[in-house]
């Protein structure tokens, strides 16, 4: 299964950063922002939806009531990536915004509801279990 990310979700992203930037902050505070135009993976961005929005989890807040968890998108780092392609649930090589849609698209064949459910277990295998 392959996740496309609309559009008119992109649309925003890149809006959020012209805005940001717009008030001129620091030089190297530029880099914190992902620009998903530049298939930029968005993993800080990604990391904040999965805490506003998932529920039962005494990690998340689950404050954003109007997303579903089925929409969101796995927040992709080193570590869950590297994982994940121990695993052959990533193909590509690159950790970008494809690489995103590809994982969240495998994830959500066991998890359609909450794909992004799998991401501490991805994340905790790469640092602390080293695997």
């Amino acid at each position: 299964m392959t996740v496309t990310v609309p559009t008119e979700l992109l649309v925003p992203f890149h809006v959020f950063v012209e805005v940001f930037l717009a008030y001129e902050p620091p030089a190297r505070t530029g880099k914190h922002i992902a620009n998903v135009l530049r298939n930029a993976s968005a993993k800080r961005i990604n990391m904040f939806l999965r805490w506003m929005v998932r529920r039962d989890s005494p990690v998340d807040f689950g404050l954003w009531t109007n997303i579903s968890p089925a929409d969101l998108l796995i927040p992709l780092d080193i570590h869950v990536a590297r994982v994940a392609r121990s695993l052959g649930l990533l193909a590509r090589k690159s950790n970008d915004l494809k690489s995103v849609t590809e994982l969240t698209g495998k994830l959500k064949e066991f998890r359609p509801e909450d794909p992004v459910f799998y991401d501490y277990a991805l994340f905790g295998l790469g640092v602390y279990e080293e695997f």
